[in-house]
């Protein structure tokens, strides 16, 4: 399912506004019925995206991450927005590692013409989407495939990964918390997450705006352990973290078609 325009920024404005927001404000907001709004909102929970409470809408507390489907139609022009200048600031030639989500395949989208790559991945989209040029050199890690995550996790993929020394390593997590903590739904996540920042010279966060503040249980590492941040906008407090922590952010706005550092 396809988010509507106005669902995307039901969304945005339940951040905005703390997590919490009713229906009534909605409804004005909007200048629609309260039936299309109910429509909405039921929608939204279905997919889980929030949790209906009486008069409005709340964040889901969630200690697992939305399916893979879910998460695919989510933020989905922001996430080609940020794979795009990613790319175009990556050179020809090099080594890579791919995390997983469904940033890092579009991430995967980008870079399919780009010449001459060697690609280390568990993320099986993006592999599949690179064996479309036999130019780029790509290793599948293996271990147990998560159906639900499409992707490979365990001892054995966490191992396969510190085999390698790359020069770009590219992830993604599951949410940022106050405080700057790079947090994951799994330690089987958080250990690829750890691999790949401790094998690679320049460490590369992608993300979307709403991982801000978002939990997740497993706490994985510290902005100040990465060299560079893509996101499509960086929200109030998350400013003042990677200014703290010295990491260099890249917005890359849908909405001016354009980035900046």
């Amino acid at each position: 399912m396809q988010l509507s325009e106005r669902q995307q920024e039901i969304l945005r404005r339940l951040r905005d506004e703390g997590g919490t927001v009713s229906s009534n404000v909605l409804t004005n907001s909007f200048d629609v019925s309260v039936q299309t709004i109910r429509k909405d909102l039921n929608e939204l929970s279905d997919l889980g995206l929030v949790k209906r409470v009486h008069g409005g809408i709340t964040l889901p507390v969630q200690s697992n991450n939305l399916s893979f489907q879910n998460r695919q139609i989510i933020n989905h022009q922001a996430k080609e927005m940020i794979a795009r200048t990613l790319v175009d600031d990556i050179p020809e030639g090099a080594s890579i590692f791919l995390g997983i989500g469904t940033t890092l395949e579009k991430i995967a989208e980008a870079l399919l013409h780009h010449p001459g790559l060697t690609v280390v991945t568990n993320n099986l989209n993006a592999a599949l989407i690179l064996c479309g040029n036999d130019k780029v050199k790509t290793y599948l890690a293996g271990g147990r495939v998560r159906a639900a995550d499409q992707d490979t996790m365990g001892e054995e993929t966490t191992a396969f990964f510190r085999k390698f020394q790359v020069s770009y390593g590219i992830f993604g997590v599951g949410g940022i918390g106050e405080n700057g903590a790079l947090l994951d739904f799994s330690p089987e996540e958080s250990h690829i997450s750890r691999a790949i920042l401790e094998s690679c010279e320049k460490r590369i966060l992608v993300a979307d705006k709403r991982k801000y503040m978002r939990s997740a249980p497993v706490r994985t590492g510290l902005l100040s352990e990465v060299n560079c941040f893509y996101i499509d906008e960086l929200p109030e407090g998350l400013d003042d973290l990677c200014r703290d922590a010295d990491v260099k952010v890249i917005e890359c706005s849908v909405q001016t078609g354009g980035c900046s550092q």
